[in-house]
């Protein structure tokens, strides 16, 4: 019993453990009596979870409306010419969004940075059962949620006006406006997790 008790007490008062931040762990143990059990055991567990939720929306909303008058030439005796006006629609649209979570880095750096584990035994007398154990249980959860969610409408309408020349003893030129439509949109979203 006494040879026990003394085990039991070299084992306590000569253990000294330290866990810093970085999850690093030392132990020494010295100059202890024959058959006398020494064991330093650390159990360290390291969790970190990061959730990123980003959602992006672009919402680009066009409408155009473009109409010229309409021109006429009618009951003259002598009729120039009729010309309706020209009608154009153009657009550009540009829109770039993005989104950067640089929290994964810091998690994973948060995990492996930091010291080393380091133990020692010394000086233990015969027929000693002399234990090193570390445990590290390190865990890393990422959830990235991402939504991106784009909407373009583009609605134009152009329209010419009538060029009319009627009811004249001598009649000219009648000409309609020239119609175009013109529309560039560019969306970009760039997400970095």
């Amino acid at each position: 019993m006494k040879k026990l008790l003394k085990t039991v007490g070299l084992a306590v008062s000569g253990v000294v453990l330290s866990a810093g931040l970085a999850s690093a762990a030392t132990g020494s143990i010295g100059t202890t009596g024959p058959d006398s059990n020494n064991q330093i055991t650390h159990s360290g567990t390291t969790s970190i979870g990061v959730t990123n939720d980003n959602y992006v929306g672009v919402n680009n909303d066009n409408d155009q409306d473009a109409r010229s008058g309409n021109a006429s030439a009618t009951h003259n005796t002598s009729a120039g010419g009729a010309k309706s006006g020209d009608a154009r629609n153009s657009s550009s649209a540009s829109t770039n969004a993005s989104v950067s979570n640089n929290s994964c880095t810091c998690a994973l750096s948060g995990v492996n940075g930091g010291g080393s584990n380091s133990a020692s035994i010394n000086l233990t007398g015969p027929d000693s059962n002399n234990q090193i154990r570390f445990n590290e249980t390190k865990t890393v959860r990422v959830n990235n949620d991402n939504d991106v969610r784009v909407n373009n409408n583009n609605d134009q309408d152009a329209s010419s006006g009538s060029a009319t020349v009627s009811g004249n003893t001598t009649g000219g030129s009648a000409t309609s406006g020239s119609v175009s439509n013109t529309s560039s949109t560019s969306t970009s979203v760039r997400i970095s997790n």
